[in-house]
């Protein structure tokens, strides 16, 4: 059971959601009806936080399909933790909640089935100095590896030049970590390579293509160069990571040691320690809308991962999905302290006749799961306020919202 010190901190929390009024408008509390022997479930309506592009710190700049914004997890971190209190997400992606824990000073843990995760997210947690980037890419051999014939497949995106400097980059990083010598400068210089490969601007590596957190498939780019008229022009992939660099830390960098990032199954981590979490903020795959596998395959590539190998969940019917999240729930209610909260961001899918939210609060009530639902959060954007939280009629092609369903574990 929960303290009373720790209910008082939820009936608080409760209390400023509902009086929220911090943009201007007041929060719109509503209940929607549930099954005949469950409690409604209660709507939080609000712009709770911005929604502009760069109000996060710098570090966050990183594209990754279906991420959310770092003013999330800010908004929880903030209100249902302490200085002290850990800070995890079981589908980090490209690492927003273990970021921004770090740059709260909570201590982070991260996990997901997908190895590039670590990739992306460690990087940014023990950041290097640019001159010491700099240095580090005058290292490098440029262009003195040929690419494969399995590398030139990637030509529809790159220009021969550009591949050669590529694939040195990626066969030099490759033999620093077989002999030992791979260090956090490389490691944040796989990152920004990563993120600079594909995208539609002249600041990546790439021909124009599909947004940076999507890339297109071979025969797809084939087809967009086809339609454009376009052919790939040389970059110099040394000037863009130096480029991307100082982007990201223009707001300073972090040294921060307070973190651990795992690799596998959010139903089974026996490496996270029972009741050893205070907070866990999260988005977990969206049903059938986002191929996580073909978003990253140039990435993969870059990475040397077998991307098809990996167990990430592409789940294709409501019933599947349930199932998914009540397991992951169940292992989240053994390490989340009993207090602790659970902050789970879905969305509407299939035109909006679908509500995740739904199934999630069906998962906890049909599994018996040990947590009282505190209600959905409901970061509205770019509408005006509703009564209609449960049909938001403007968002028929996925979501302009974060919905939210916050629980607290009971133990």
């Amino acid at each position: 059971m929960i303290s009373l010190e720790q209910r008082s901190r939820i009936d608080n929390f409760v209390d400023g959601l509902t009086n929220f009024d911090d943009f201007g408008t007041k929060t719109e509390v509503v209940e929607v009806p549930s099954a005949a022997d469950a409690p409604p479930l209660v709507y939080y309506v609000n712009e709770f936080w911005t929604h502009a592009q760069r109000a996060g710190h710098a570090l966050h700049e990183i594209s990754y399909r279906a991420c959310f914004k770092p003013q999330l997890p800010e908004f929880f971190i903030a209100r249902l933790t302490d200085p002290e209190g850990v800070v995890y997400d079981p589908f980090m992606g490209r690492g927003t909640t273990p970021i921004q824990a770090a740059i709260m000073n909570r201590p982070a843990v991260g996990n997901d089935a997908n190895p590039m995760s670590i990739m992306m997210t460690r990087p940014r947690l023990n950041t290097p100095q640019l001159r010491d980037i700099e240095t580090r890419l005058r290292e490098v051999s440029w262009g003195v590896v040929e690419p494969t014939e399995s590398d030139e497949r990637f030509d529809v995106f790159f220009h021969p030049a550009t591949l050669r400097q590529i694939v040195a980059l990626r066969s030099w990083l490759s033999e620093r970590e077989t002999a030992g010598t791979f260090d956090s400068i490389d490691d944040w210089i796989r990152l920004v390579a990563m993120s600079r490969l594909t995208g539609h601007s002249p600041g990546f590596f790439s021909v124009y293509t599909l947004p940076p957190n999507q890339a297109a498939s071979i025969e797809s780019q084939s087809r967009i160069n086809e339609k454009r008229g376009q052919t790939p022009s040389e970059r110099d992939v040394k000037e863009l990571i130096l480029r991307k660099s100082r982007s990201l830390l223009r707001h300073g960098g972090l040294n921060y040691n307070q973190f651990d990032l795992g690799c596998g199954d959010s139903t089974d981590t026996p490496e996270i320690k029972t009741d050893s979490v205070d907070l866990v903020v999260t988005s977990p795959p969206f049903l059938d809308t986002v191929d996580y596998r073909s978003d990253n395959h140039v990435r993969a590539w870059f990475a040397d991962i077998d991307i098809d190998a990996q167990p990430i969940a592409i789940l294709q019917n409501p019933e599947e999905w349930q199932h998914f999240t009540a397991e992951t729930l169940r292992e989240l209610c053994r390490v989340v302290k009993p207090g602790g909260t659970i902050c789970y961001e879905v969305g509407e899918v299939r035109n909006a006749t679908i509500k995740l939210e739904d199934l999630v609060y069906a998962a906890i009530r049909d599994a018996q799961l040990p947590v009282e639902v505190i209600g959905v959060l409901m970061n509205q954007q770019d509408f005006t306020k509703t009564s209609n939280t449960w049909g938001v009629t403007n968002n028929r092609r996925g979501t302009n919202t974060n919905r939210v369903v916050m629980m607290t574990v009971l133990g």
